[in-house]
């Protein structure tokens, strides 16, 4: 049903649920697994710098668990970078955590990423909470 999944991931809390949740599909569905960090195109070079350390600690541990995994970093606005992936990969599936780390200074109107990515997504959004 699902052989290309979609991860974006951040540093929060819901992300680490998510990870889970994206195992299990994989696992399950023997998809193919690609994970994406979105930074800001005004991102300085230690947000940078601490995008590729979290792909590195992720890649890390999906191998732990017999998990290939496909990694890309990109700059942009994250729901749009998400979707225009997804579309790009042909993805089947989006899994992601509920909410991102800076929900607040990002999106002043109230909607998360994951409310967008919904919005605009290709293909069906898991959103884990």
């Amino acid at each position: 049903m699902f052989k290309t999944v979609l991860f974006p991931l951040n540093r929060s809390q819901e992300t680490r649920q998510a990870v889970a949740v994206a195992i299990d599909l994989v696992q399950k569905y023997q998809a193919e697994l690609y994970v994406l960090s979105v930074t800001e195109h005004d991102a300085t070079d230690s947000d940078r710098e601490s995008s590729q350390e979290l792909i590195k600690e992720v890649q890390s541990y999906f191998n732990e668990v017999g998990i290939s995994i496909k990694t890309k970093i990109a700059e942009g606005k994250a729901a749009f970078v998400i979707c225009d992936f997804a579309d790009e990969i042909n993805a089947d599936l989006i899994v992601m955590g509920s909410r991102g780390m800076s929900l607040t200074e990002e999106h002043p109107d109230g909607s998360s990423v994951s409310q967008k990515v919904i919005n605009l997504s290709p293909c069906p959004v898991l959103v884990v909470p």
